[in-house]
């Protein structure tokens, strides 16, 4: 089943290594894959900022974010998502994609929610393993593909964090002067990184999803086995969509101790206790990936609230002048 194991003499505990180093392998492309998402995001905020006089103390905030502690969250992230099993990463996949597809489409036209980039984080790190996991299941050279993609997505994190810090150093000076090509470009078509970034993730979770779906249904033995587990599975998630959205407006932080309580509870029914450990992780993992990132989260609210401000007086000075037609 492994590549690198198949070369070497067969030895006790061997076969569990080489499945250890496969789940640090996933758990590195999904954590860079999330720093690759949060300085792309960091880049757009931050040009933003700077073209509105009223944002400039968002942007000193952005600007003073400390990046030295950007290793030390992939590898936190690493590890998290290297334990945490298929079945609970899965799990956090389909809930943030029902979610998701549940905000979109509550939100009014023209509108969108730049907060989900965010709350997606620790969502997209599992989506990213839950497709690894199925898409290289029983492949020869499983650990050689994921050791490849493992560096690409390195190299990716690395040159988007620079990225993020040539852009919170020197914009401001290199858009006036003129002087930086990327700078300019970033000034010329820079709004279009939300789109990009949608497109991305949209397809990330696409794929991931069906992944989590065949991750789970592969556990049972009959349909009955698999009827008891998705209608307690679908109930929960519709409680928790309809709660989110109907509910009284919450801190993120409580939003997703709602969100984990839900499939613990759920997971003490009807999972294992190795998945009720997993679960736990993934409450640690949020919270990782939300501390980090509170800066961006309050100004993504803030321009939401802008945002959905001017759309509103927008419509209501529209419809005076076509009722009068």
């Amino acid at each position: 089943m492994f590549s690198l194991g198949s070369w070497l003499p067969p030895l006790p505990g061997l076969a569990w290594g080489w499945a250890l180093l496969d789940a640090l392998l996933q758990g590195l492309v999904g954590a860079c894959a999330v720093s690759v998402l949060c300085s792309l995001l960091k880049v757009y905020l931050y040009t933003q900022c700077l073209n509105d006089p009223e944002r400039q103390a968002e942007a000193g905030a952005l600007r003073a974010q400390w990046q030295g502690l950007e290793l030390l969250r992939v590898v936190v992230l690493t590890g998290v998502l290297a334990m945490v099993g298929p079945r609970v990463a899965a799990l956090v996949v389909l809930e943030f994609s029902l979610r998701a597809v549940s905000t979109l489409l509550s939100l009014g036209k023209g509108s969108h929610s730049s907060q989900l980039y965010l709350l997606c984080q620790y969502s997209l790190g599992c989506g990213l393993s839950c497709s690894l996991s199925f898409l290289l299941e029983g492949a020869p050279h499983s650990t050689s593909n994921l050791g490849l993609a493992a560096g690409l997505a390195g190299l990716l994190a690395t040159y988007s964090r620079r990225l993020a810090g040539h852009v919170c150093t020197l914009y401001e000076l290199h858009s006036r002067a003129r002087y930086c090509g990327l700078c300019l470009l970033l000034l010329a078509s820079g709004h279009g990184l939300p789109r990009l970034l949608r497109t991305a993730l949209a397809l990330t979770f696409a794929v991931a999803g069906l992944a989590a779906v065949a991750l789970i249904n592969r556990d049972f033995l009959s349909t009955a086995e698999a009827v008891r587990f998705w209608t307690p599975l679908t109930i929960c998630y519709t409680l928790l969509v309809v709660y989110m959205q109907e509910g009284p407006r919450q801190s993120v932080y409580q939003t997703v101790l709602v969100r984990m309580g839900g499939l613990f509870i759920l997971l003490l029914t009807v999972g294992r206790w190795a998945d009720v450990l997993h679960i736990l992780l993934s409450l640690l993992g949020e919270f990782w990936c939300l501390l980090h990132t509170r800066v961006m989260l309050e100004s993504c609210r803030r321009q939401d609230f802008a945002q959905q401000s001017g759309l509103e007086r927008r419509l209501g000075s529209e419809s005076p002048s076509s009722e009068a037609s």
